[in-house]
């Protein structure tokens, strides 16, 4: 069932004019804009790669891929019954989850006719006790009766490699390894991994050779001005 924050982010893109839930093809589009194709992708973009890919070859496609980076969890008793209970997740996402997205999107990304929207928003999650009604409320003991977004706090658009490229923090040393990567962003270093094997896949960066056991990467230069 489409949730009320599929709904709502359909509309943010459905300007004037747009057509909502048509046919291209074999394929059913969130919204057709002019001539260009909108898909909203709660979901991993894995799941949505051939598809895209199949309608670059003729179209030009905007995907929008939400990132949840804050959720209030809203009890109900039963469903549609009284509320119980709202509380922030503990849960916290950023943007540079999108490398989680992107280590089987690029196939795809970049393309000259694709434009990767990531929305920073934060939602109100739904919820009502599931299977165990019996038992006391369990964390994992629940069903999602809905979705809502609250707000848009941030929209990051993507085009090219130099888009993703510019996420690195500007200290980094070139050439430089995860290690290095992971200490200026202050994250994990399998994130950092991850986050260099999108940005050589997409030839953001370039692999120079190795430190030791670690692998090197370098930006390209940038022509001058």
């Amino acid at each position: 069932m489409e949730t009320s924050l599929h709904r709502q982010l359909k509309a943010r893109y459905a300007t004037e004019g747009a057509a909502i839930e048509q046919r291209v093809g074999s394929y059913r589009i969130d919204v057709i804009r002019g001539k260009q194709l909108i898909e909203i992708q709660h979901s991993s973009l894995t799941a949505i790669r051939d598809k895209i890919a199949a309608l670059l070859k003729r179209h030009e496609v905007l995907v929008v891929k939400p990132i949840i980076v804050t959720k209030y969890l809203v009890k109900r008793q039963r469903e549609g019954g009284e509320v119980i209970s709202r509380r922030r997740s503990p849960k916290t996402r950023t943007l540079l989850d999108i490398f989680e997205e992107l280590v089987h999107f690029t196939r795809v990304f970049p393309h000259r006719r694709l434009t990767l929207d990531v929305l920073l928003i934060e939602i109100e999650e739904w919820r009502y006790p599931g299977h165990g009604r019996r038992r006391r409320w369990r964390e994992n003991d629940h069903l999602v009766e809905d979705q809502h977004l609250v707000a848009v706090h941030e929209t990051h658009c993507f085009r090219t490699a130099a888009d993703l490229r510019n996420l690195l923090p500007p200290s980094l040393p070139q050439p430089f390894h995860t290690g290095q990567l992971a200490t200026a962003l202050g994250i994990e270093r399998w994130i950092a991994q991850r986050m260099a094997y999108c940005l050589r896949e997409t030839k953001a960066v370039r692999q120079v050779g190795k430190l030791g056991g670690a692998w090197l990467y370098k930006c390209p230069r940038t022509k001058a001005a």
